[in-house]
């Protein structure tokens, strides 16, 4: 069974990530999707357990696909999961260039574990999980950007932040 991995600090997840995470559900036979808490990222909106239930809410129609956090290495989670694969989206050179190295750290910590970088398709160009909570933040509307069935849950969770 070949496995991939998928990870983001998914805050929130976007219809961005949910194509990339639908793209190499249909390569590989089974794909992880690792939530990482990113304490580098300044101005989260969803706590690590929100993020992955949102997740999981998103993903919840395809088969081979299941999330789960983890506050570790991502090269140790796929060694974990018996993944061949970490499988990232890219948008243009910027985040070329910071995958690329991701990959060589990954490849440095796990001699075996590929990366394959998959270009952002041309609808999602544009999304970053900061651009859809500037979206939340003033109530705009989500569907452009967040998978539907997600939507009720964010508006609900950011309902009882701001209430």
């Amino acid at each position: 069974m070949r496995t991939a991995i998928c990870s983001g600090s998914f805050d929130p997840i976007t219809l961005g990530h949910l194509d990339i995470i639908q793209r190499a559900a249909a390569c590989f036979d089974r794909v992880c999707v690792c939530v990482s808490p990113n304490a580098e990222k300044r101005n989260q909106m969803f706590t690590p357990e929100q993020k992955l239930l949102l997740v999981r809410t998103a993903v919840a129609d395809l088969p081979n696909v299941e999330a789960e956090l983890w506050p570790g290495l991502l090269a140790d989670f796929a060694v974990r999961h018996r993944a061949c694969a970490i499988v990232r989206g890219v948008r243009n050179t910027t985040d070329f260039d910071v995958e690329y190295q991701m990959a060589l750290i990954n490849r440095g910590i796990h001699p075996e574990l590929e990366t394959l970088l998959l270009p952002a398709s041309a609808a999602y160009q544009h999304f970053s999980s900061s651009m859809a909570r500037e979206m939340i933040r003033y109530h705009q509307p989500l569907e452009k950007y967040l998978p539907a069935s997600i939507v009720p849950l964010v508006r609900e969770m950011t309902e009882k932040k701001e209430g």
